[in-house]
């Protein structure tokens, strides 16, 4: 299923506080085109949101501190979080006074291509911006949003967008439907630089018919239209990097959904069924067709 950020504020006695629900995402098509002079690759991508989320729980604090704590203790929740990046950004940016007490429920796999730091900074911003009161536009949150790193803007005008540039350009589409995804995640991650550096010049001089195709079929909601054009330029490096991408990709390949992909640089894959029925249909196929006791991969549907 496909979602938009959700921020809910809150009154307490003690002022105003917000959740967000910060989602995944998967890209449907993604397509580099050469390097920029600023060392990234060029980039056309439709990115679609999805109903797996982190929760981020803000409140205002008048220490004019930013404090993080994660549920997750193996992620740093220091300085070099996207969180906090995105909290510091924003007060030094408007010169707010005000501190922040932020907790991060994880619950989206990271080095996975699900861009859930992205969103999480994404959430964070428009949170913040609520309960400091700054009162600033879409634009504005857009604009920082694009320092903080290439997906991040997205995330602020999701379900889904065509992004362009390095990921910061980001145009809202029409989603036609509700789609329905299985995804499956290897217990390892990859390296978004690691990725790119194999992928070696590869590349287009310019996006191919499936972007069009793509975009039609996802605002006419048309599912085997969709799967036949999925395209990811990163799929192939990826599998090179990671031999076990390719043995699930032909695994989930071989159930018979609409169409399977990595999202991003991966290592998630997700398979587009055809309603909600087929998901849970191929979840099930999936896990019986792994050995006895498995850990190669984790499959959900969404």
């Amino acid at each position: 299923n496909v979602i938009s950020m959700r921020i809910r504020r809150i009154d307490t006695p003690t002022g105003v506080a917000v959740k967000a629900l910060a989602p995944a995402k998967v890209n449907l098509y993604l397509e580099t085109l050469g390097k920029r002079p600023d060392g990234y690759h060029e980039l056309r991508t439709v990115i679609l949101a999805i109903e797996l989320c982190d929760e981020l729980d803000l409140a205002g604090n008048e220490t004019g501190e930013i404090r993080l704590t994660c549920d997750r203790p193996e992620l740093s929740a220091g300085p070099d979080n996207l969180v906090f990046r995105a909290a510091r950004l924003l007060k030094e940016k408007t010169g707010c006074p005000l501190g922040a007490d932020i907790r991060l429920a994880k619950r989206i796999p990271w080095s996975a291509g699900l861009g859930g730091g992205s969103s999480d900074a994404a959430a964070a911003l428009a949170g913040l911006n609520e309960i400091w009161q700054l009162g600033l536009s879409a634009g504005k949150l857009a604009g920082f949003a694009a320092e903080l790193g290439s997906d991040v803007p997205f995330f602020l005008h999701a379900p889904a967008a065509l992004c362009a540039g390095r990921g910061e350009e980001v145009r809202p589409v029409k989603v036609g439907r509700t789609f329905d995804f299985l995804l499956v995640m290897p217990p390892v991650g990859l390296n978004t630089g690691d990725v790119y550096r194999e992928l070696a010049g590869q590349g287009s001089a310019e996006p191919d018919r499936r972007l069009d195709e793509v975009l039609a079929a996802l605002a006419e909601g048309d599912v085997e239209r969709l799967g036949r054009n999925l395209h990811n330029r990163l799929q192939e490096a990826a599998m090179r990097l990671c031999p076990l991408v390719a043995e699930l990709h032909q695994r989930l390949n071989g159930i018979g959904t609409a169409g399977c992909l990595m999202s991003g640089s991966g290592s998630c894959l997700f398979a587009l069924c055809r309603n909600r029925t087929e998901a849970a249909q191929a979840e099930d196929g999936f896990r019986r067709g792994l050995p006895p006791g498995s850990e190669m991969a984790q499959a959900r549907t969404f």
